[in-house]
C-alpha cells in the first residue's frame, strides 16, 4: 500500500471512525496531504508535531498509541464484541479498519523522511535526516482487539476498575484505594453478605441494593472498596456517586445497561436531612420508577444513620394530624434496600482481639498483656472500639 493508497483508506475508515478525529491522526492525514500537495515544509512539520505529540503522552511509537486507542474507546464495534452480539457490516468494517491502522503503524519514519526529501530543496536535506524517528510495528491484530473486548469490555471500562461519578461525566481512579481480603479484619458475618450479594450479581442474578449502616469506623466502605481486591471479581466495576450527583444517576444507569460487566454505585456516607430534595430522587431510584434496574447493576450505599433520614423529637410531638404517616414515610427509604446490614462497635473482648490481630500483622512485638492494657487505655480516650480505632492505635506503637 502506497502512502497515497494509505491517504484514500484512511478516510474510508467506518468502524472507528471517532480515532480519525483525534489529534493524532488528525496530523498523521496532514502529513500525507501535504505530501500528496508537494508541501514538504507542511509535511515536515506535521511530522515533528506528532512526534512531540505521541512522546508528550509518553507513546514510543505510533503503534502504541493505536493499540490504546483501540482498546480504550468506545466504538461500535468494541460493544458489540463485548455484549457477544453479531453484526457482519460491522464486524467487516471493523477487520477492514483495523488493516488499514496496522499499515500505518508499518510505515517507516525512514520511508516518510525520504518522501519529504524527495519535494524538499537539496540543501534541506541534512535538517531531514535529523528528524527524530519512532519505531515501526503493529502491536496488535483484529483476533486480538476482539478476544480483548470479551474478556475486559471496551472504553473506560476495560482501562480502569474504579471510577467518580462527578458533574454528569466518569473519572476513571487509576489507584484506588482498595484493602486487600488480608487487611479486612473482624466484622466478618457483615462482609460475608456482600460479597454474597456481589457474587450473585457476578454470576447473572438480580440482586439486591445493599445498605451498610451503623457506628463510624467500623469498616464500611473498606468493605465496599476492597470487592475490587477480590479473586474472581474482575468483571466487576466500582463508581463512587457524591449525593449531588444523585440526579444524573438514572442516566448513568441507562449508559451501564446491557454490558457484560457488573457495576456497583457506591454512595458513601448517605444521610438526609428532613427537606433534602435528593431523598425523592433517591426512593426512585432504589424503587418506584417507570423503569427496570438493570440486572448487572446494583447501589450499595453507607450510612452512620440507619434511616438515613434525620428526625427530630417535633417529628413526633409536632400538631401534624397524620405524624405517624409522616414519620414512616421519611423511615421507608432505607427500607428500599433489599440487604440491610448492621455495622455496630465491637464490645471490649472483640475489640482487644482485634487490635492482637492488626498488631501481628503490622509486626508489632510487645508483651500481649502490656498490647491489650495499652489498647484499653487508648479506647479510653479515643471512644469507639472499632477496627478505625485499633488501627489508630497501632500505628502509635510505632511512634512511641
Amino acid at each position: 500500500m502506497t502512502m497515497e493508497t494509505l491517504r484514500f483508506a484512511l478516510g474510508g475508515v467506518a468502524a472507528y471512525r471517532h480515532i480519525l478525529d483525534t489529534h493524532e491522526l488528525g496530523l498523521v492525514r496532514t502529513l500525507l496531504d501535504k505530501l500528496a500537495g508537494g508541501d514538504a515544509a507542511g509535511a515536515a512539520e506535521a511530522y515533528a508535531n506528532l512526534f512531540y505529540t505521541l512522546r508528550e503522552d509518553r507513546y514510543p511509537g505510533l503503534g502504541d498509541w493505536l493499540h490504546d486507542q483501540l482498546r480504550y474507546t468506545e466504538s461500535p464495534y468494541a460493544r458489540l464484541a463485548e455484549e457477544g452480539g453479531t453484526d457482519p457490516a460491522l464486524e467487516e468494517a471493523a477487520r477492514r479498519d483495523v488493516a488499514i491502522f496496522a499499515r500505518l503503524c508499518e510505515l517507516d519514519c525512514g520511508q516518510l523522511i525520504s518522501a519529504i526529501a524527495q519535494q524538499a530543496d537539496p540543501a534541506l536535506l541534512p535538517v531531514l535526516e535529523g528528524l527524530p524517528r519512532w519505531p515501526a510495528g503493529c502491536p496488535f491484530t483484529f483476533e486480538e482487539l476482539t478476544g480483548f473486548y470479551r474478556t475486559h469490555g471496551s472504553g473506560l471500562f476495560a482501562r480502569s476498575r474504579a471510577f467518580l461519578w462527578e458533574d454528569g461525566q466518569l473519572f476513571p481512579v487509576d489507584q484506588p484505594d482498595c484493602p486487600g481480603p488480608d487487611e479486612m479484619l473482624g466484622y466478618e458475618l457483615q462482609r460475608d453478605q456482600v460479597i454474597a450479594n456481589t457474587r450473585a450479581m457476578l454470576e447473572g442474578h438480580q440482586v439486591n441494593n445493599v445498605l451498610l449502616f451503623g457506628d463510624s469506623g467500623t469498616g464500611k466502605s473498606a468493605t465496599v472498596k476492597s470487592l475490587l481486591s477480590l479473586p474472581g471479581f474482575e468483571d466487576l466495576r466500582l463508581i463512587e456517586v457524591q449525593k449531588e450527583g444523585l440526579a444524573d444517576l438514572p442516566r448513568l444507569i441507562r449508559k451501564l445497561g446491557g454490558r457484560r460487566l457488573k457495576f456497583i454505585l457506591f454512595i458513601d456516607d448517605l444521610a438526609f436531612d428532613q427537606d433534602d430534595t435528593t431523598y425523592s430522587v433517591m426512593k426512585t431510584i432504589l424503587e418506584g420508577g417507570l423503569e427496570r434496574r438493570p440486572a448487572n447493576v446494583a447501589i450499595y450505599a453507607t450510612s452512620n444513620r440507619r434511616h438515613l433520614v434525620r428526625q427530630t423529637f417535633s417529628d413526633r410531638a409536632g400538631d401534624e394530624v397524620d405524624a405517624s404517616e409522616t414519620i414512616q414515610e421519611k423511615t421507608s427509604l432505607a427500607e428500599r434496600f433489599g440487604l440491610r446490614i448492621p455495622y455496630l462497635a465491637l464490645n471490649k473482648a472483640e475489640f482487644l482481639d482485634l487490635v492482637e490481630k492488626m498488631a501481628a500483622q503490622s509486626g508489632v512485638t510487645m508483651d500481649r498483656q502490656a498490647l491489650r492494657t495499652g489498647a484499653d487505655q487508648w479506647e479510653m480516650r479515643h471512644p469507639g472500639r472499632t477496627p478505625r480505632t485499633a488501627k489508630q492505635y497501632i500505628a502509635s506503637l510505632s511512634l512511641a
